[in-house]
């Protein structure tokens, strides 16, 4: 197993350098990423934030790794009363996929209701390069997203990736100004926790990994 007190141990060279100064130890990193949670919106606060920390998430999301450097994820940020746009495109998906058989008021409303309950919305769209293969492109995408909530976690701040059929449907994905070429893959919710940072569990690594050849202690 790698030893993450020697960062030299299980790579070829030490951990490189940056422009403005050291890079974070091994600890650091895992601190990092092993802090990172995802947030109900009911456990966020609802009042605004300097949208300053959320440019910050935004940068950390651009520095995600992609095949090519094709850097497929496009955003659209929305705060203060542009979120009622949200609230109206969810509430008429919700009707689309809600037929007279199906359609419940207190769902509607519910969908209407969750752009309040957040400050801040990022729509998180994809652009897949024709000359990459899609899978490659998702996976970029993804790792941008990922960079955004570590930055995110780091400023203090609750976030959570929120997908499915209302929030990605077209009738939201034009609503917020997405072109055709742009797949729309949900939404990446912002506040202030309300509530304690949560507490984290993972099964050990143990259960995940198989060692060609299995090591000597």
């Amino acid at each position: 197993m790698t030893d993450l007190s020697n960062p030299t141990r299980g790579s070829a060279t030490p951990a490189p350098r940056s422009a403005h100064g050291s890079a974070p130890t091994p600890d650091e990193v895992l601190a990092s990423l092993s802090a990172r949670r995802s947030f109900k919106l009911k456990d966020l606060d609802p009042r605004p934030i300097d949208l300053a920390l959320v440019d910050r998430m935004l940068e950390a999301a651009n520095w995600a790794p992609s095949h090519g450097k094709t850097e497929p994820w496009r955003f659209v940020v929305f705060t203060g009363e542009e979120r009622e746009r949200l609230s109206r495109a969810f509430g008429e998906a919700y009707r689309a996929l809600n037929p007279e058989g199906s359609f419940a008021e207190a769902g509607l409303d519910a969908q209407r209701a969750k752009p309040r309950l957040a400050p801040v919305w990022i729509a998180l769209g994809v652009e897949p390069s024709p000359t990459r293969p899609e899978w490659e492109e998702l996976i970029a995408f993804g790792c941008a997203v990922h960079n955004a909530q570590l930055m995110a976690c780091a400023l203090g701040l609750g976030s959570k990736w929120t997908s499915g059929a209302v929030v990605t449907h077209p009738i939201v994905r034009r609503a917020i100004g997405f072109s055709d070429a742009i797949q729309l893959r949900g939404f990446l919710y912002v506040g202030r926790p309300a509530v304690a940072w949560p507490a984290g569990e993972r099964r050990p690594i143990e259960e995940k990994v198989r060692w060609v050849p299995t090591p000597t202690p």
